[in-house]
């Protein structure tokens, strides 16, 4: 409050000098009129005499100069007097108009300290003109949405990320309490629970990195090494690493490669192909069937998995590039975190490209990332 009142006194002064300032200068340009009218001499009556009431007899010239002199003297008594009244109503209409200009300004003032990271519902919604503080508390408000929906983001995450390692933490404690519970459990069964643990491991261990991927994704500008990748070489590798689970759920693999060379991160740029081709693999139908295509669009190097699998609601893909988020349901799946599209949006961006995707009216989806071209 104390900024505020200092800052509207310091525009009442500066408007209230203002108006005594064009006050004094409107004061001194009528003594200075004033004072040229009246020094005009009547032709011929320089001589001639006038008589003063209970006083000397004077010529009509120094009749007129004492004229003047009080003429100018009751000028400046009465102006200084309507000066100083012109300034006080200055001040107070300057008081006035400051508190009015610096009213969205205390309204953003206000909106910022109702503020918290539990609580950034808070708007200002300015009503007038669009003038330079209509559009100051438009950019405040915008400014107020986005960190709502990143808190909200980051809330969520945490919430999600919590409840992935929760469960492979559940698994690896109740195998081994069970273990321990257990005196005459054999070695079979004892290696059979260390298995369980192992795979609660790896799993934990996936979803660390991707979280550490993701995370490192957001702070970074652009990739760390630059160097010329193939599209078709990433792909290819992408469906080696998968070529047995392919085989497992008897899926037919086609694919057509064509030239699309980028320039970016080799591990990253390999880790979106193989997060496509896992979640066309992961999340199709047994005895379905995925497509691998690359080549040059319109002057960009793309990169498109085609799958079949389950039908989907065209109003969900876009909630499938969130974190945790699988088709049907969130945070729940049998198999991966829900992180693989989320990454694959994360690469696409720090490596200037854009990635959209397209549910398939007989089920599956159709992912498409373009990037910008090597030279």
């Amino acid at each position: 409050m104390g900024d505020r009142t200092t800052l509207r006194w310091r525009l009442t002064l500066v408007y209230g000098a203002v108006a005594v300032g064009v006050g004094l200068l409107l004061l001194l340009l009528s003594l200075v009129l004033v004072e040229r009218a009246l020094s005009t001499t009547i032709l011929g009556a320089g001589n001639v005499g006038v008589a003063l009431p209970n006083g000397p007899v004077l010529t009509f010239g120094q009749y007129q100069d004492l004229l003047r002199e009080q003429a100018l003297e009751r000028l400046l008594r009465q102006g200084l007097l309507a000066l100083l009244l012109l300034g006080s109503v200055g001040v107070a209409v300057s008081y006035f108009l400051a508190g009015r200009v610096l009213q969205p300004l205390q309204d953003i003032t206000a909106a910022a300290q109702r503020l918290s990271a539990e609580k950034l519902d808070a708007r200002i919604a300015l009503a007038g003109p669009e003038d330079e503080l209509k559009q100051l508390a438009d950019t405040f408000d915008d400014m107020l949405g986005r960190l709502e929906a990143a808190f909200e983001a980051q809330r969520r995450f945490v919430a999600d990320a919590s409840h992935e390692l929760r469960t492979p933490l559940a698994v690896m404690r109740t195998e081994v309490e069970v273990a321990l519970a257990d005196p005459s459990a054999s070695a079979e069964d004892l290696r059979a629970a260390a298995c369980v643990v192992r795979d609660a491991t790896m799993r934990a261990d996936r979803l660390v990195d991707s979280l550490l991927l993701l995370a490192q994704s957001d702070r970074m500008t652009g990739p760390a090494v630059r160097e010329r990748v193939e599209l078709p070489e990433v792909a290819a590798q992408a469906l080696s690493a998968v070529a047995a689970e392919v085989q497992e759920r008897g899926l037919k693999v086609a694919t057509s490669y064509g030239a699309g060379g980028v320039l970016g991160d080799r591990g990253l740029l390999e880790r979106l192909a193989g997060n496509l081709v896992e979640n066309a693999v992961r999340h199709n139908v047994p005895g379905g069937w995925l497509r691998v295509d690359t080549g040059t669009v319109e002057g960009r190097a793309r990169l498109e998995v085609s799958n079949s699998g389950a039908v989907i609601d065209p109003a969900e893909v876009d909630g499938l590039f969130e974190p945790f988020r699988r088709h049907g349901t969130a945070r729940t799946a049998r198999r991966g975190a829900g992180l693989g599209l989320a990454i694959v949006r994360a690469v696409s961006e720090l490596h200037g490209g854009t990635i959209a995707a397209v549910a398939r009216a007989e089920g599956g989806l159709v992912v498409t990332v373009d990037l910008p071209r090597s030279p």
